[in-house]
């Protein structure tokens, strides 16, 4: 992977949660904190990064004063970074006891194309506005598809999805999301059966050209139909076709990245490493 890539990807992983947070300084951390209540961003934006002129220079103190800040917030205690931008870094947070995960990251092929996927009988990718009916489920949805670690073919369907979408009404969840979609900060994609149930979402946040791919997941009732790869390869598709010339995802298993390199993804040579947060698509 060349110079370039890496630094538009670590440029990102700096830009794009400040869409939704304010950020505070600890020293050679940076915590960010979201403006309002519920903004999204994967799990976030609540963790903390070590600052590009700090990577190298992070003690225990400096993690035990953004740890003692999370506290304060009611957050996790959550830490995410490029391995290779601080490579001291992960002793250092396991040392205090936080779990840390590797997600290898893939990048799209620049000179590569990426085709429609096929899809099963009666069911069409949509692009989802704010007022989309379908908002809630397709919100909700992520809940199921990530509740269980692999991937595998589950009971979990229509009438959880359902729940699920009460509950992201109820909690907030929606409205808290509708602003950052009309404001082209985030760009949900759903494959939606005939009934208008979404069978697998995902989404991105593009930031100066780049983007991350995320929270690909599918109902556990429609597994193994190609329907991630379906939203997958629409959601590249968008975002090239929106001015987004670096694409990149993260994956935990290695039975989802085969989907991913198939559409043209390939290693990018770096790995995000996240710690004490939830597993990200």
């Amino acid at each position: 992977m060349s110079d370039s890539l890496r630094a538009r990807i670590e440029q990102y992983y700096a830009t794009v949660p400040l869409l939704f947070a304010d950020a505070e300084e600890f020293g050679p951390l940076r915590l960010f904190v979201r403006k309002e209540p519920g903004a999204p961003y994967y799990g976030g934006p609540a963790h903390a990064q070590p600052t590009a002129e700090g990577a190298g220079s992070v003690t225990t103190a400096d993690i035990a004063r953004v740890r003692a800040r999370q506290c304060e917030l009611g957050v996790p205690e959550a830490f995410e970074w490029l391995a290779e931008a601080a490579p001291a870094l992960r002793a250092r947070i396991e040392a205090v006891g936080l779990p840390v995960a590797e997600r290898p990251l893939l990048a799209l092929d620049p000179h590569l194309p990426v085709p429609p996927q096929p899809l099963p009988d009666g069911v069409t990718i949509r692009v989802l506005t704010a007022d989309d009916p379908a908002l809630p489920a397709v919100l909700a949805l992520p809940r199921l598809a990530f509740a269980a670690e692999e991937p595998a073919v589950g009971a979990a369907g229509h009438a959880e999805l359902s729940a699920a979408a009460r509950e992201v009404i109820a909690d907030g969840t929606v409205e808290t999301t509708r602003p950052t979609i009309r404001a082209g900060h985030k760009t949900l994609i759903a494959a939606l059966a005939s009934d208008g149930t979404p069978l697998a979402v995902g989404h991105y946040h593009p930031a100066n050209g780049t983007t991350e791919i995320g929270g690909v997941g599918t109902l556990p009732t429609a597994r193994r139909q190609g329907l991630a790869a379906a939203v997958t390869a629409a959601l590249a598709t968008h975002a090239r076709d929106h001015g987004v010339q670096t694409v990149f995802l993260a994956y935990a298993q290695e039975s989802v990245a085969r989907i991913y390199r198939r559409l043209g993804f390939r290693p990018a040579d770096v790995t995000l490493l996240i710690a004490n947060q939830p597993a990200r698509s």
